[in-house]
């Protein structure tokens, strides 16, 4: 039985640039396209730096590891497909799993467990949340549980949320504490920025 090939990718800067990672052959996990990625870290830039990363639905950890490379002090990784989390895992042993926490299962059900961890740690974080919007039917409903995910993030602990989705969808311009900042359209994607509302 002949196993089908994994995809690969390459980390596009940082400590581990070169270094390619696994990305499964499987319907529900896309890679990220490398422009979409690039333009990302180009906003982020030195900012995540000794921050924490939170990849929410992370499929081969391929934005969560690119924060890592590029400095990012912890790195939570949730994933509930267990090819995607066989090779998330591999990939993290290939870089450095010393500043990596991955948790298996339903993105939903987990979130709550990593905010728990997070609220022990004194860095502010980064959530990276892209929904698999390839299986159209109820799709609505997964942004919808995805908006109330970020509506139970801390804005005081929190530097900033991305959310990566469809273009043709608008996002709402505030999601509990947080305000819209940004929003870059990459074709069929776009990425949607969220930052804590300034106090005063």
């Amino acid at each position: 039985m002949s196993k089908q090939e994994n995809f690969r990718t390459k980390i596009i800067g940082g400590e581990f640039k070169g270094k390619y990672i696994e990305i499964p052959n499987i319907s529900t996990t896309r890679s990220s396209k490398s422009i979409l990625k690039e333009s990302l870290f180009n906003t982020l830039q030195f900012d995540i730096i000794d921050k924490n990363f939170v990849e929410v639905f992370s499929g081969s950890g391929s934005i969560g590891l690119e924060a890592l490379s590029r400095g990012a002090g912890a790195c939570y990784f949730i994933e509930y497909n267990k090819t995607a989390y066989k090779v998330l895992q591999a990939n993290i042993n290939e870089l450095d799993p010393s500043r990596c926490y991955h948790f298996f299962g339903d993105s939903f059900e987990k979130f709550d467990t990593v905010l728990n961890l997070l609220k022990k740690s004194e860095k502010k974080s980064y959530f990276y949340f892209d929904p698999p919007f390839s299986t159209r039917d109820g799709m609505d409903s997964v942004y919808d549980k995805t908006i109330e995910l970020i509506q139970k993030i801390d804005p005081g602990s929190c530097e900033m949320v991305v959310v990566e989705h469809m273009t043709n969808l608008t996002l709402p311009d505030e999601i509990g504490a947080l305000v819209q900042v940004k929003r870059k359209k990459f074709g069929r994607s776009s990425l949607t920025y969220y930052q804590a509302k300034e106090q005063g």
